[in-house]
């Protein structure tokens, strides 16, 4: 049984790390720290959820204690800068779910987040911690990057084809969606529903922060063909969907393609290869990441879909949680029909 600290607990990733904790068999107890909302009841946060959570005070995260086995950490970029040094000089396990440790070199983080790295020596201790394709023990790991909402969906996409096909690539481009709730839960007019309602649009093109991270991965597994990300908002709250068109030098047969998808995941409970491309609403609220394959001669489309809050944050976090301390990684996750409900 385990102590578990959520620094930034109150926004939309923190609720579902609340409720997993909450029904999590080896979590004896947490508590939550933010910022704006310490000091609040968090039966006022979220009134969707009394009866179903113990109703606690949200403590200060300039105060945060070292009482605590494991901590998550859900602040803003470059705020996890503040924090995670220390905890892991106390001997803490952290499962940082921004973008403070995903990358390996800190002239990455000047190029894409505009911040100088204060803690560059734990970039290369951590694990990250793409929890279905890395299946490693982490045996004395102390600090996991979760990956990011768009990474899980993409890589998860490219990772078996990259391995197994990687000097055959041409080129990859990958068109990715999101809903508004990626962006967190301060108020900006770009993603009000009168702006987003009925509408799609893309955004930073050639620059988003989760490209880099991206390519890391990929890099690591040899891919060293061009990669072109580009992604868009949906007019709805929650989820991503993936589409990645991957041309080849030759033709490839469909059902040699499957194969390696299905090797890669056979040890994933939360990985579904799908026969027809999947749809948002199939993975909403869940932990899974649904993936079709589709080939036409030397072209390879492959579309995913998932929660962007759960497989893409939340649910990750609790599988690399399961993982830290060599528990059955679907633990807390694989819920009965009315635990899934309660998440939604």
């Amino acid at each position: 049984m385990i102590s578990v600290g959520i620094l930034g607990g109150t926004g939309y990733t923190g609720k579902k790390l609340i409720q997993f904790c909450s029904a999590h068999p080896f979590v004896k107890d947490f508590e939550v720290y933010a910022n704006t909302t310490a000091n609040e009841n968090l039966s006022s946060l979220f009134p969707d959820l009394e009866g179903m959570i113990e109703d606690k005070k949200v403590l200060s995260v300039k105060s945060v204690s070292f009482d605590h086995d494991l901590y998550f950490i859900t602040l803003p970029h470059g705020e996890a800068l503040n924090y995670v040094p220390a905890l892991i000089s106390k001997g803490k396990k952290v499962i940082d779910l921004g973008g403070d440790y995903r990358l390996d070199f800190e002239e990455l983080y000047l190029q894409w987040y505009k911040i100088e790295h204060s803690s560059s020596y734990l970039l290369k201790s951590k694990v990250y911690g793409l929890a279905d394709f890395d299946k490693s023990e982490y045996t004395d790991v102390q600090l996991v990057a979760n990956p990011g909402c768009y990474p899980t969906a993409v890589l998860l996409s490219l990772l078996p084809i990259v391995k197994n096909l990687g000097d055959e690539i041409l080129s990859v481009s990958c068109a990715a969606y999101s809903g508004t709730s990626g962006a967190g839960k301060s108020p900006k007019a770009e993603y009000l529903m009168s702006e987003m309602d009925g509408n799609v649009k893309a955004y930073n093109i050639n620059s988003h922060r989760h490209e880099p991270e991206i390519l890391q991965t990929l890099y690591k597994n040899g891919f060293h063909s061009p990669f072109a990300f580009t992604t868009h908002l949906l007019p709805v709250a929650v989820g991503i969907y993936a589409t990645s068109f991957i041309h080849l030098k030759s033709n490839v047969d469909e059902a040699k393609l499957q194969k390696f998808f299905k090797q890669a995941y056979v040890d994933s409970p939360f990985v579904r290869i799908r026969n027809t491309p999947p749809e948002l609403k199939w993975v909403l609220n869940s932990n899974f990441c649904d993936i079709n394959v589709s080939v036409k001669e030397k072209k390879v489309v492959v579309t995913a879909a998932i929660d962007n809050l759960v497989k893409g944050a939340a649910g990750q976090a609790i599988q690399n949680m399961n993982k830290l301390y060599g528990w059955d990684e679907s633990l807390g996750l694989l819920q009965k029909e009315a635990q899934h409900a309660a998440l939604a």
